[in-house]
C-alpha cells in the first residue's frame, strides 16, 4: 500500500508534471514574474468558472479577506461578527484593521456560523458578516444575506476551504461559494482543493465599484505608476503561482468529485456506528450525491462520541495514518482574541467540537486500500 498523506499534494503533481512544468518554464522564459499574462489568463478563468463578474488576485487568503475589508470602508471599532470555530487568521485580520470581532457559535451539524446566534450578536455598530465555509461546505448563505439586508450590514464570505462548492437557493437557483456576498476572499495554499506551489489568494465580488478600489488597495494603491490614490498594500499573486492555477484549475471539479468520493466510502465505513458522527451536508441535496458540489470536503471531519481522542491519534500516528483537529481551542479562549464580553455559555456547540473533532486523510489520491486501512485501523480501535 502506498503511503498515505494527508493531503497527497505529490501524487497529484505526477499527475500534470509536464504541463504545470512547460507552464512555470514559459513565465521564467518571458520573465513576467509580477502581473504577468498568466496571471490575467487566471483570473479571466476563475471568473469564467465562478460565474463572477470580477476576480482580484492576491498574494495569500489572510491578505484577501483583510483587503475585502479595507475595500468596504470599514473603521476602527465597527464591529464584525464572525464563527469562533474556524482557523484563526479570519479574526486576526480583523483585528489588524482594528475592527471590533465578534464571535459567536457554530451549528454541531455543519460546523458552520449559527444564524439565530448572528442575530443576537447583531449591535448598532455591527458593520459585517464573516461566514466561513468551513471544511467544504457553505453557511447559510440565503439566511445570512437576509440579515445583512435588513441591518444594512456587508456580508465577507471566508472561502478559503470551499473553493468549488455549490449553493443551492430555496428556489433552486445554483450559484458558487464565494459570489454570494458582497465579497468573497480564498487562499490557493498548497494544500486546498485549488492549490498553488506556494502563497496565493483571491477576492470575488459582482460590484464594479469595489472591485476597482480592491485592483487599487492589491498594488499600493495605485491605479497608475506612482500615483497612490487609496491606501494600499503590497499583495499580488506571481505569475509562477498562477501558472500552476492555470493547470489546476480545469481539474477542479474532478479533484472535488474524487475528494466527494472519498468521503462517501468513509461515510459507508462509519454507518451506524455510534461512537461516530459523519459530516452532514446542509442548505442543498441534503447528502454527499452525484450531481453537485455541494460539499468539497476541504477536510472530512468526524466527531468522536465517547472515544478518547488523544488515544486515538496516537494510535493513528503508530499506524503510520496521519490525521488532524482542526481546531483544538476556540478562538474565544486563545491568547490573542479573549475579551470580558464573552461568556463560556455563548459557545456550547464549539466548546464541545474542539473535544471531539478528528479530520482523516482527505485528497484526490485516496484509494480503496487506503481507505479501507484507515477506517477499519479506527474501528478497530473503537471496537477492540
Amino acid at each position: 500500500m502506498k503511503k498515505i498523506q494527508m493531503v497527497d499534494l505529490k501524487s497529484q503533481y505526477a499527475q500534470i508534471k509536464d504541463v504545470v512544468n512547460l507552464s512555470i518554464q514559459e513565465v521564467i522564459e518571458t520573465t513576467a514574474f509580477i502581473n504577468g499574462p498568466k496571471v490575467h489568463e487566471f483570473q479571466k478563468n476563475l471568473e469564467q468558472y465562478l460565474n463572477v463578474k470580477h476576480v482580484i488576485p492576491c498574494a495569500n487568503g489572510t491578505d484577501a479577506l483583510q483587503i475585502a475589508m479595507m475595500g468596504l470602508g470599514l473603521k476602527p471599532g465597527d464591529e464584525v461578527i464572525t464563527a469562533d470555530f474556524t482557523f484563526a487568521a479570519t479574526v486576526e485580520v480583523i483585528a489588524l484593521l482594528q475592527l471590533t470581532p465578534v464571535l459567536v457559535d457554530v451549528n454541531e451539524d455543519d460546523f458552520n456560523i449559527n444564524i439565530e446566534a448572528i442575530k443576537k450578536a447583531i449591535t448598532p455598530k455591527t458593520k459585517a458578516i464573516v461566514p466561513v465555509h468551513l471544511f467544504g461546505q457553505c453557511a447559510n448563505m440565503e439566511a445570512i444575506m437576509e440579515i445583512a439586508k435588513a441591518h444594512n450590514l456587508y456580508v465577507i464570505e471566508d472561502n478559503a476551504q470551499a473553493i468549488g462548492a455549490n449553493y443551492t437557493y430555496k428556489n433552486g437557483k445554483k450559484v458558487k461559494a464565494g459570489t454570494i456576498g458582497h465579497v468573497g476572499a480564498t487562499s490557493f495554499f498548497p494544500s486546498k482543493n485549488l492549490g498553488c506551489y506556494g502563497d496565493g489568494g483571491a477576492i470575488f465580488t459582482n460590484d464594479d465599484n469595489l472591485a476597482h478600489t480592491l485592483r487599487g488597495i492589491v498594488n499600493h494603491g495605485m491605479y497608475e505608476r506612482y500615483h497612490h490614490d487609496v491606501v494600499g498594500v503590497n499583495s499580488r499573486l506571481d505569475s509562477i503561482q498562477a501558472a500552476v492555477l492555470n493547470v489546476k484549475l480545469p481539474y477542479l471539479n474532478d479533484y472535488n468529485k474524487a475528494r466527494q468520493n472519498a468521503a462517501k466510502k468513509y461515510n459507508r465505513a462509519f454507518k451506524d456506528i455510534d461512537a461516530i458522527v459523519t459530516p452532514k451536508v446542509t442548505y442543498s441535496c441534503g447528502e454527499i450525491c452525484d450531481t453537485c458540489d455541494c460539499h468539497v470536503f476541504h477536510q472530512y471531519t468526524l466527531q468522536l462520541k465517547g472515544v478518547d481522542r488523544d488515544a486515538l491519534v496516537k494510535h493513528l500516528n503508530e499506524k503510520s495514518i496521519p490525521c488532524g483537529v482542526y481546531y483544538p481551542i476556540p478562538l474565544h479562549n486563545q491568547k490573542a482574541y479573549t475579551d470580558s464580553r464573552y461568556n463560556e455559555t455563548d459557545f456550547p456547540v464549539t466548546n464541545q467540537l474542539v473535544k471531539e473533532v478528528i479530520s482523516l486523510p482527505m485528497h484526490t489520491e485516496l484509494d480503496d486500500e487506503q481507505i479501507e486501512y484507515i477506517t477499519s485501523t479506527i474501528l478497530n480501535f473503537i471496537y477492540g
